[in-house]
C-alpha cells in the first residue's frame, strides 16, 4: 500500500497496485497483504474469515487506524481477532516534544513514556495494546526496538528511507 499516516482502510478482493491507505483487509484466501515500516508498528490482524495489515505510527494511533480496521474486519464477519505487533521503536527511544507527547497522551494515556534521559517520549506499542484490549482483540507483541537492534531498519538511526515488511494472508 502507499502508506500516508492516515486512517483509510481498503478492502482488497483482487490484486490492485499500491492503494493509498494505511490498512488493508481481505476475506479472499491466497491474497497476501503487506505493511511496510521503518519505526512504526507493523500490525497484522487475523481471524477465521478476514485478515488485515495495518501501518500504526503516531498519527495512525491518533487517527484510530487500528480500531477502524478491526471494525471493518468485523463488518466482513470477523469475530475472534488476534493481533501480532512486529518490531517498532520503543517508548525509551521515541523522543518527542512535550507538546506532541501531551497531544498524543490526551487521547492515549498509555502512550506516556520517558527516555533514559527523562525527556518526553511515546510508547506506541503500549498504547496500541491498550486499544486492542479495549476492542477485545488478543495479541502478541514483539519486544524488539528497531532503533536499538541493528538487525532492523530504523528511520531515526539511518535517516534514510528503508523498510521492514509484515505480511499476512488467509
Amino acid at each position: 500500500m502507499n502508506q500516508v499516516h492516515g486512517d483509510e482502510v481498503v478492502e482488497i478482493s483482487q490484486l490492485i497496485p499500491d492503494p493509498t491507505c494505511d490498512a488493508l483487509i481481505t476475506k479472499v484466501p491466497g491474497i497476501a497483504l503487506a505493511v511496510m515500516v521503518a519505526d512504526c508498528i507493523p500490525l497484522l490482524l487475523s481471524s477465521a474469515k478476514v485478515v488485515g495489515a495495518v501501518h500504526v505510527g503516531r498519527r495512525g494511533l491518533v487517527n484510530s487506524i487500528a480500531a477502524k480496521t478491526i471494525g471493518a474486519m468485523r463488518d466482513l464477519g470477523a469475530r475472534e481477532i488476534h493481533a501480532q505487533l512486529g518490531p517498532s521503536i520503543c517508548g525509551r527511544c521515541y523522543e518527542v516534544s512535550e507538546a506532541l507527547a501531551d497531544e498524543v497522551c490526551s487521547l492515549h494515556s498509555a502512550a506516556q513514556s520517558l527516555t533514559s534521559q527523562l525527556t518526553p517520549s511515546l510508547d506506541l506499542p503500549k498504547a496500541l495494546i491498550a486499544v486492542l484490549e479495549t476492542e477485545g482483540v488478543t495479541y502478541e507483541a514483539s519486544l524488539i526496538c528497531t532503533l536499538e537492534d541493528q538487525e532492523y531498519f530504523s528511520f531515526r538511526r539511518h535517516n534514510i528511507t528503508g523498510r521492514t515488511a509484515g505480511v499476512i494472508w488467509l
